[in-house]
């Protein structure tokens, strides 16, 4: 019987609830990405799950994910290219509208709302949602992540997430699973307040919300853009077992915010059957 492993972080060695099915249907074991003491040759197949705290040790992450070559989930390559939202640039699907600033660059001009976040982050840390009464705030948040080496980017605040919220279309093995709903996270001007400020990888204290996350539809241009998003990918770098592609609706039609290809969370538990079809698809590809 084939060995796998659902990567995790140490902070949440026994995994991710949300992850428990599906580990418990394919026989994986919970192990910390970064333990020193894992040998990870014994594993057929290593997916990797909640491995949030990545983002404040990203190249020894794509490090340690390229030493798995083909037996891990995602791809080596989509892993280190999705990991930077940098990718944004990339894309030839409607995007966001983004300006990086790297360390020792001039900010660019700031107009009406914005919003600004390290290219490398996860879980609305160093996050925030600035008009143009707190663009001196803006500019102090660019600072900071620049003066902590990392590369700041800048945006228009999508005004439609206001009413709209998020859309999340959730790929498994290349087909869409299901659709999520989620509200807006970024509802106040300022930071986003962090659940553990002593934490490095601590998360926007919103993110804990109960309801923010709930099942949800997606209209046709909306499935439209997430299917065009997910092919980009799997034509670069082959079908991912899972992508979460995140849609707010933009002036002129829907807009990809982020894909998430690395460790997001897919939300099995709110829809039937979406645990199972993760598992199938682990199955399949351990038969390649």
């Amino acid at each position: 019987m084939a060995r796998i492993a659902f990567a995790t972080c140490d902070r949440l060695a026994d995994g991710f609830e949300d992850d428990h099915e599906a580990a418990r249907l394919v026989g994986a074991e919970f192990v910390v990405w970064n333990d020193p003491d894992v040998d990870w040759s014994v594993y057929d197949h290593v997916v990797i799950r909640s491995a949030w705290d990545y983002t404040i040790q990203r190249e020894a992450f794509v490090v340690w994910v390229r030493s798995l070559g083909d037996r891990v989930s995602n791809a080596p390559d989509l892993v280190a290219f999705n990991s930077d939202k940098a990718y944004l640039g990339a894309l030839g699907v409607p995007t966001v509208p983004t300006a990086y600033v790297v360390p020792g660059a001039q900010a660019p001009q700031l107009r009406g709302e914005v919003v600004v976040k390290p290219t490398v982050s996860a879980g609305g840390r160093d996050t925030g949602r600035f008009d143009p009464a707190h663009h001196d705030d803006a500019r102090e948040l660019i600072e900071q992540i620049n003066a902590s080496g990392r590369v700041a980017m800048v945006q228009p605040y999508v005004e439609g997430v206001d009413a709209a919220g998020e859309t999340a279309v959730v790929f498994i093995g290349g087909e869409i699973s299901h659709v999520l709903h989620k509200k807006p996270v970024l509802r106040e001007q300022g930071t986003a307040a962090l659940l553990n400020p002593d934490d490095p990888a601590s998360e926007a204290a919103i993110m804990h919300d109960e309801d923010l996350v709930t099942a949800g539809e997606a209209a046709p241009e909306f499935l439209d853009l997430a299917n065009a998003a997910l092919g980009e990918l799997a034509a670069r770098f082959g079908v991912p077992l899972y992508a979460r592609v995140d849609l707010v609706p933009g002036p002129a039609g829907p807009v990809v915010m982020e894909i998430e290809a690395v460790e997001p969370c897919l939300y099995l538990d709110l829809v039937p059957g979406a645990a199972e079809r993760f598992a199938d698809a682990i199955r399949s590809r351990l038969k390649r």
